[in-house]
């Protein structure tokens, strides 16, 4: 079937010598992996290897067989070319980060068009922006909202949120965040990125951050702690 889409690259790796491996999030299809034959050889490899960054945005024709396998790509373009992103430390560290996380989150092969909206206009919106810092946790949380566990708010004027729950308690049970945390966390809830991104300082955004990753481990299974998050934390410091 010949599919006209655009894509987020989640992740590549590099195959044998020459070819890589890319794994998108459609628009269309959901998640799809691709072989890319001989990325790294010829003249253009160089502007091959550059489609495949982390998060780059898309526009593709490719061949879906839907049998399981690798598919093919026949066209590839950039859809929207990022001004900062992969030039700005922080924001590819950060690009670099949510990228792992979508690896360890988004596993279905079928079609999630409101994800894919929220994501497409949160790296645009990063894209053309200075403040920061705050992002890489909103866009987790909201994140959420589309994979199915974002919190209960119904009773957050309680003091406790329970991570497995993923509710608010009067009481602090075994998975429950402390009551420092869970103020923080509904902060967080109530932030866009467009707010005060200086809401929070370091120590208490490397908090929520924590919060934010045991909640996912808590409602994903096999989710597994991004190698990139010292990373992070060690730029964002």
């Amino acid at each position: 079937m010949l599919v006209k889409t655009k894509v987020i690259v989640i992740s590549s790796l590099k195959f044998q010598e020459k070819s890589l491996i890319v794994k998108c999030f459609t628009e269309s299809h959901g998640l799809k992996s691709y072989f890319v034959r001989d990325a790294f050889s010829g003249r253009k490899s160089n502007q091959k290897i550059a489609y495949f960054q982390p998060l780059s945005i898309l526009e593709i024709e490719a061949v879906h067989k839907n049998k399981g396998t690798l598919e093919n790509f026949k066209e590839i373009k950039i859809s929207t070319p990022y001004q900062t992103i992969h030039t700005d430390i922080y924001k590819s560290t950060i690009v670099l980060f949510i990228s792992e996380v979508l690896y360890h989150s988004i596993h279905e092969e079928e079609k999630n068009e409101s994800l894919f909206s929220f994501l497409e206009t949160a790296l645009l919106w990063l894209d053309h922006h200075d403040e920061i810092a705050n992002f890489h946790l909103i866009l987790l949380l909201e994140t959420t909202k589309f994979l199915g566990f974002y919190p209960d708010v119904s009773d957050v004027d309680l003091p406790f949120f329970d991570s497995s729950e993923g509710v608010f308690s009067p009481f602090q049970g075994i998975s429950s965040l402390t009551a420092h945390e869970t103020i923080l966390f509904k902060k967080l809830i109530d932030l866009r990125f467009d707010n005060d991104q200086k809401i929070f300082h370091v120590i208490e955004r490397q908090l929520i951050l924590k919060t934010l990753i045991d909640y996912y481990s808590y409602h994903l299974d096999g989710f597994r702690r991004p190698k990139s998050l010292d990373v992070l934390k060690e730029v964002f410091s």
